[in-house]
């Protein structure tokens, strides 16, 4: 996915829903502050996005540019239609929010998650993916340790969970410090 794709999505998303403003919550949600983010956390050809005010529009979404949709066999790439309790997020992370809106998006602004906020989700995803994704953004050097640490103690998860996701956060940087 590049961040013109993603501008399509937008444009194509307010088309349909008329609406103009978006959250966007997955891994490709680091175009909002990357635009040229490195190519391994670009593999996903999905966007998930929902309608900032009106989330219940999010399957309007699916059914017209999601998955298998035509959409997505003309362009490769789609988006999937989400909802604002698909993420598990740190407290304040909708003050963080990264617009993306230009020309491309026909005024259209896709408010994406901030690196260290969608890095705590998925942290909390836990799925090999998101691991994957989060352990790449460390190691090229995107992500603060400090700043990443304190959005896992905002999680409104169990203490006992937060610890875990901790243990993740610093193996992953120590990891990259020693250059593996």
């Amino acid at each position: 996915m590049k961040r013109a794709d993603l501008e399509h999505i937008l444009r194509a998303a307010s088309a349909i829903t008329n609406e103009r403003d978006f959250i966007v919550i997955g891994s490709q949600a680091i175009l909002g502050q990357f635009p040229n983010a490195p190519p391994e956390l670009l593999i996903s050809d999905e966007v998930d996005i929902y309608p900032r005010h009106r989330p219940d529009l999010a399957d309007l979404i699916d059914g017209a540019i999601g998955e298998l949709s035509f959409f997505h066999d003309e362009f490769g790439y789609y988006a999937q239609g989400v909802g604002p309790t698909t993420a598990v997020l740190p407290a304040g992370w909708e003050a963080r929010l990264v617009p993306v809106t230009n020309e491309n998006t026909h005024g259209a602004v896709g408010h994406c998650l901030e690196l260290h906020d969608m890095l705590a989700a998925k942290y909390v995803a836990a799925r090999e993916k998101d691991r994957h994704f989060c352990r790449s953004a460390v190691r090229r050097g995107l992500a603060d340790e400090a700043t990443l640490l304190r959005r896992i103690a905002e999680l409104p998860v169990s203490e006992e969970r937060k610890g875990a996701l901790e243990k993740d956060v610093a193996s992953d940087f120590a990891v990259a410090r020693r250059g593996a």
